[in-house]
């Protein structure tokens, strides 16, 4: 299965997210950001690949409903309700993203 997970600059949340479930044996992972700023920028190509696509708030959801309307009613978007508050691989992140993450894997 293909993961996607997408926070706004693609500098914390959504690479930790990466990182951690990255060496997972039935998954792969990848990581985007929706803003212009981002170091990898969210495409439709990325989207296409995606099974489950892992949304940081919801306005990364909103962004990609706006951005891509045409794959929105194809995937699974969940909304994991993680603030813009931690740096890179941060432990209490790291923890809230195997939590809120773990049960769809």
């Amino acid at each position: 299965m293909n993961l996607l997970f997408i926070c706004s600059r693609n500098q914390w949340r959504s690479p930790t997210a990466e990182a951690i479930f990255k060496n997972h044996e039935l998954h792969q992972v990848k990581s985007a950001g929706t803003e212009p700023s981002a170091r990898i920028r969210l495409t439709e190509k990325l989207l296409d690949w995606a099974d489950i696509v892992f949304v940081m708030e919801k306005k990364h959801k909103q962004r990609i409903q706006q951005k891509f309307p045409q794959l929105v009613n194809e995937k699974e978007i969940i909304v994991l309700d993680i603030p813009d508050e931690y740096q890179f691989m941060d432990e209490d992140l790291v923890l809230s993203l195997k939590t809120v993450v773990s049960p769809y894997l």
